[in-house]
């Protein structure tokens, strides 16, 4: 499985949009939109004032300045009504639009962006960017244009409570000013959560001071893989070897470059399986005999644990021990998908745990190894959340579910919270289309005709996370 990209949504109530937001060009579209007549127009005259929110006022300030060349005053508000652009807090809102809901009026002669927190005053501000030209979104300054937004009353709220985006940066690669783009693009559509899929097979990429050789080795291979030529990246060291990692500095940079856009980072440490990169720099942590190595780009082995070795646990426990101290959301993601499990029959020391158990297969090893991993997680102040083969043998008691093959409608009912990713509508690392030939290669991309992948967008936006049955 190649979990490049996915789109995720948590179960909670829905609302419904109104029919008025079809007018205009905002993703996604608003719960309740008013047309008027009229626009407001942007100017080097415009003041920015807040009562709260300044953050946020000052970032709007910050992005609007990169293609207009605006450099448009930000300050505390003496008099809100006095003022073009402004930002209020008003938690006697909180009732009806919640911690992340807005209300937006734009008049011929002002902006006014109102919320019951903070974050609702971002949402509100990225909706004026989408309501503006897309000009607005150049990098470089865009001279002699008018920066005109509809005159429009919105109300919105988010329907879901986690609204994720995955990056995949192990399989391939991507440096911290890439991450960021991304986490832009992000915050741009409203999404909250960023997945970052910093350990596989094919790539340690977080620096863990304790045990410096996952990077020296487990952060390298010798080619870019995947069947892509190797001038197709940049992200060589001077070895020659494809790959990289991010410094603790730099996951701290990039997890206060979230924050201000208030996007909670999760990470991903996958284990037990899905685990070459680490194997390769620490062997002796290994089920089953090597070589091993990241370089093996996919196929029937995939490095997995020795989890009846406690040395195991000693190790996994330090690294997320350092994982939780760079994180400060909730979850860490453990992985548990597609755990080969030849190795675990094969091996005499978890035989003999799993006799010692009383185990009746290895599906309940695995369930036995997730309920220790969760046990260290909760003593740094975290839960686990893993794909949908962590079920195996028992959801363990505060685990959360990532749903990519099943599992999530039952795991919702017993009361544990559910992500749904099913491959069918939110992964996008497949073709967009059956015309492979006019697109990037992308998973499947060596089967043949008719056996391979395809997510359209129209399929994308056809998928409601929540089953009729929950």
């Amino acid at each position: 499985m190649f979990k490049t990209f996915c789109c995720i949504a948590i179960f909670v109530a829905g609302g419904v949009q109104s029919k008025a937001a079809d007018e205009i060009n905002v993703i996604p579209q608003p719960q309740n939109v008013k047309m008027l007549t009229g626009e407001f127009e942007l100017t080097p005259q415009t003041k920015i004032t807040f009562t709260g929110g300044e953050g946020e006022a000052k970032l709007l300030a910050a992005t609007l300045q990169k293609s207009t060349g605006f450099k448009l005053p930000v300050k505390r508000a003496s008099d809100p009504a006095a003022s073009e652009i402004t930002f209020q807090v008003d938690t006697n809102l909180l009732a009806t639009l919640g911690n992340e809901g807005y209300e937006l009026a734009v008049r011929r002669d002002c902006i006014r962006i109102t919320a019951p927190t903070t974050a609702g005053l971002f949402y509100g501000s990225e909706t004026v960017l989408q309501l503006l030209p897309p000009e607005i979104f150049s990098t470089n300054v865009v001279g002699d244009f008018q920066w005109k937004v509809p005159c429009v009353d919105i109300s919105d709220s988010p329907r879901f409570v986690w609204r994720g985006f995955m990056l995949d940066v192990s399989r391939h690669f991507f440096t911290k000013t890439e991450v960021e783009k991304t986490i832009d693009l992000m915050a741009l559509y409203k999404l909250n959560t960023f997945h970052w899929h910093l350990v596989d097979d094919q790539g340690w990429r977080i620096q863990i001071k304790k045990y410096p050789k996952l990077t020296e080795i487990g952060a390298w291979r010798k080619g870019v893989n995947f069947g892509f030529p190797s001038n197709s990246a940049m992200a060589y060291d001077k070895h020659g070897r494809y790959g990289g990692f991010y410094t603790q500095k730099e996951i701290r940079e990039v997890v206060a470059y979230a924050a201000a856009r208030h996007i909670t980072i999760v990470p991903e440490i996958e284990m037990p399986g899905h685990s070459m990169a680490a194997l390769t720099a620490y062997p002796q942590y290994a089920s089953g005999h090597g070589p091993f190595s990241p370089d093996m780009d996919g196929g029937v082995f995939h490095g997995v644990f020795d989890v009846s070795n406690e040395g195991t646990y000693v190790f996994l426990g330090n690294i997320l021990k350092e994982v939780s101290q760079l994180f400060p959301g909730k979850f860490i993601h453990i992985g548990g998908d597609e755990v080969p499990k030849n190795s675990w029959r094969d091996s005499p020391g978890c035989q003999a745990l799993m006799q010692a158990q009383g185990f009746k297969n290895e599906r309940e090893l695995q369930s036995y190894f997730t309920a220790r991993i969760e046990k260290i997680v909760n003593g740094y102040g975290k839960s686990i959340i893993g794909w949908s083969e962590i079920r195996e043998g028992g959801l363990t008691p505060s685990a959360a579910l990532m749903d990519w093959i099943g599992g999530g409608a039952e795991s919702a009912k017993s009361g544990h919270d559910v992500v749904m990713t099913p491959t069918k509508y939110c992964y996008f690392d497949h073709y967009q289309s059956t015309n492979r030939a006019v697109e990037p290669k992308a998973i499947g991309y060596g089967a043949p005709p008719g056996h391979f992948s395809v997510l359209p967008l129209e399929k994308v936006y056809e998928f409601d996370p929540v089953p009729t049955n929950v």
